[in-house]
C-alpha cells in the first residue's frame, strides 16, 4: 500500500459546493397510455394474431420505469389477443447463465409475479449465418421458435462505438438475443465499422426469426422516459438512425472543461455497459471519437459500485484510484464473462486501491501531475446518469459564476 507523506496527508483539501446543471427536460407524463397508442396503431397490432407465442426480449439494462414498460406491453399484447412470454437478451451479462440473467431481470422488477407471464432465460443459441465480413450471427433458439419477437431497449449513444445505429433495438437483436456466444462472436469486428455490422445482422435476423416490432425508449438528461415508441421491424433500422440523433439531443454533459480530479461516487451496469458512460467523461478503452463536448480530466476516483451490478464492475480499469469498498465488491467471474465475450479486458484491471474515500481523493491530487495544490478543480458527481447536480471546489466557482446553465445551490 503506497504511504502518503504527512504534507500529503495533512493538506486541507477545498471545499466543496452543491452545484446545478441545467437541461432541456421533455417527459413522458403518462406511460401507460403512451404504450396503449402505440400498441393500438394499424401497423403493430395487426401483427400480434389471437393465441400467437409472443417473446418480449428484455436486457440488462437500469433503463428508468422497465417493469412498468414491460409490464404494460405485455398488457397491450394480451388485449390484442397474443400470448407473450419474457426473454432475457443480455449476451453475457449475468455471466452469461440463466440463473445470472434472471437474477438481474429481478433487480429490475421484471419477475413472473409482477408480471403476470413465464420468464425464460434460456442462453441456448442457434448460428442462422455469416455477414459479409465473416462474422457468425447467432440467435436465442426459444425467440427462434416464438411466433413473434418483441424486442424492448433504450436507444442511446454506445459506449464503445460511433455510427448509424449504436445501442438499441438492432443491438439488442443481434448482441443481447444472441447470448453468451453470439456476444462474443460479434465482438471480433472491429469497432470502426461496427454499426455497419450490428445492421447487416439485424437485417439476417429479422429475415429468419418472426420479429414483429420493437419498443424504443429514450431518456431525457434527467434519466426520465422521455419517449416511447413502437417500430415495426420493416422501419426499424431506418428509425433507429432517427431516434439515435434524438438520444444524442437529450445527452446530459459536465459542463467544467477542465478538471483535476474527478470523483463517481458510483459505476455499475445498470447505469451503463461500460460501468459509466464514456461519452460523457471523455474516458474509454474503446470509443475513439466523443461526439459530446467531454472535459479534460486528469485523474478519476471512484467510492462504488451500484448493489444492482451484481459485482460486474466492468468500468474499473479506467479509473486510477479505488477505495477497499469496491474491491471487496468486485464479482472477477462475472467480470472477466463479459470482458472476454466482448474482448477487452482493460476496463477490468484493478486500480490502485486506498483504505477510505478521503486516502483515495488524496491519492489521486498526488497523481495529477501539474495540478495546483493551492487552486484544485475537483468535480464530484453521483454518476453518469444522474447529472442534475455535482459538487464543484472553491477553484471552479467563478466558472460557475459565468456559466448561464450553472447554479450554485
Amino acid at each position: 500500500m503506497p504511504i502518503l507523506l504527512d504534507e500529503q496527508r495533512n493538506y486541507p483539501l477545498p471545499e466543496m459546493h452543491k452545484v446545478r446543471q441545467s437541461f432541456p427536460r421533455a417527459r413522458l407524463e403518462n406511460i401507460e397510455a403512451c404504450i396503449e397508442r402505440e400498441l393500438t396503431k394499424e401497423d403493430i397490432s395487426g401483427k400480434i394474431k389471437p393465441g400467437a407465442k409472443i417473446a418480449v426480449a428484455v436486457g440488462s439494462r437500469g433503463i428508468k420505469n422497465l417493469a412498468l414498460i414491460v409490464k404494460e406491453v405485455v398488457a397491450q399484447i394480451k388485449k390484442h389477443g397474443g400470448e407473450p412470454f419474457i426473454i432475457s437478451a443480455m449476451g453475457s451479462h449475468g455471466g452469461g447463465t440463466p440463473e445470472g440473467q434472471r437474477e438481474v431481470l429481478a433487480s429490475y422488477g421484471v419477475t413472473e409475479e409482477k408480471m403476470g407471464v413465464e420468464i425464460v432465460t434460456s442462453v441456448d443459441a442457434i448460428p442462422i449465418g455469416r455477414t459479409s465480413g465473416g462474422i457468425n450471427i447467432y440467435f436465442d433458439s426459444v425467440a427462434l421458435g416464438a411466433d413473434l419477437v418483441v424486442p424492448i431497449n433504450r436507444v442511446k449513444l454506445h459506449t464503445d462505438f460511433v455510427g448509424d445505429i449504436q445501442s438499441g433495438l438492432c443491438k439488442m437483436l443481434v448482441i443481447g438475443l444472441g447470448n453468451q456466444v453470439g456476444c462474443s462472436s460479434v465482438h471480433e469486428a472491429d469497432f470502426d465499422n461496427f454499426a455497419d455490422i450490428l445492421i447487416e445482422a439485424a437485417q439476417m435476423i429479422m429475415a429468419r426469426a418472426h420479429v414483429g416490432f420493437g419498443v424504443a425508449i429514450l431518456e431525457n438528461a434527467y434519466d426520465e422516459t422521455a419517449m416511447v415508441e413502437a417500430v415495426p421491424a420493416e422501419k426499424i433500422v431506418a428509425r433507429e438512425k432517427e431516434l439515435v440523433k434524438i438520444a444524442k439531443d437529450n445527452m446530459p454533459t459536465l459542463m467544467v472543461p477542465d478538471i483535476d480530479v474527478l470523483i463517481v461516487e458510483e459505476i455499475g451496469k445498470n447505469i451503463s455497459g461500460s460501468g459509466f458512460d464514456p461519452n460523457i467523461l471523455g474516458k474509454s478503452f474503446l470509443l475513439k471519437k466523443f461526439v459530446l463536448p467531454v472535459p479534460e480530466i486528469k485523474r478519476m476516483v471512484l467510492f462504488d459500485v451500484t448493489d444492482e451490478s451484481h459485482g460486474n464492475a466492468v468500468g474499473v480499469g479506467i479509473f486510477d484510484v479505488i477505495t477497499r469498498k469496491v474491491l471487496n465488491k468486485l464479482d472477477l467471474p462475472l467480470m472477466y464473462a463479459n470482458a472476454l465475450a466482448v474482448k477487452s479486458p482493460e476496463g477490468s484491471k484493478i486500480p490502485i486501491t486506498a483504505d477510505s474515500e478521503e486516502e483515495a481523493l488524496r491519492f489521486a491530487i498526488q497523481l495529477a501531475r501539474g495540478a495546483d495544490r493551492d487552486r484544485l478543480k475537483i468535480v464530484k458527481i453521483k454518476n453518469t446518469l444522474e447529472l442534475g447536480e455535482i459538487e464543484v471546489s472553491d477553484a471552479l466557482l467563478e466558472h460557475v459564476a459565468a456559466h448561464d446553465k450553472l447554479t450554485l445551490v
